[in-house]
């Protein structure tokens, strides 16, 4: 009688296991596919030239430092900021990203970076747009950009809009 008492209990055990481990809402574990919409966003960067509205880095202002500048987002991946007199050309991308690491603000760890690099040394101000941004949202006329620093925590914003 007790080996039948075990032998359900035990069963019963298994069963429950069973259950909490499989669940219909379960993912396979690979990342979102982003792939439209980084598609979408590359069309949109590459539909004409930009101007900077808004350049935040960790609270202070700094759009001033771009002012005059059209930048032009090339489907070679080429980045060219000129403001007729100089010319700033550097590169950029639009890339997947799923690391746990992610400084999106969204619960989401698959989100959308927009890749800014420009070779200058650190004390141009170019040299301050090096990032892999996090889109936050982009229209025909309008891309906004986001970065959470690792090392001070600062939070960086850049906004691209139609020129």
């Amino acid at each position: 009688m007790k080996k039948g008492f075990y032998f359900s209990l035990l069963m019963m055990l298994s069963f429950s296991l069973m259950s909490t481990n499989c669940s219909s809402d379960d993912d396979d574990g690979s990342p979102n596919d982003n792939s439209q919409q980084i598609v979408e966003i590359e069309s949109t960067a590459q539909s004409g030239t930009w101007r900077i509205t808004n350049f935040n880095d960790s609270g202070q202002d700094e759009t001033s430092d771009f002012n005059g500048y059209d930048f032009s987002f090339n489907n070679d991946g080429s980045l060219v900021a000129t403001n007729g007199s100089n010319t700033m050309t550097g590169t950029w991308s639009v890339t997947n990203d799923s690391s746990s690491s992610s400084s999106s603000s969204s619960s989401d760890d698959d989100d959308i970076d927009f890749n800014i690099f420009f070779s200058v040394p650190d004390s141009n101000d170019f040299e301050d747009l090096n990032d892999d941004w996090d889109v936050v949202s982009t229209s025909a006329t309008r891309i906004e950009l986001i970065d959470i620093s690792g090392g001070n925590g600062g939070t960086d914003r850049l906004t691209f809009e139609k020129s």
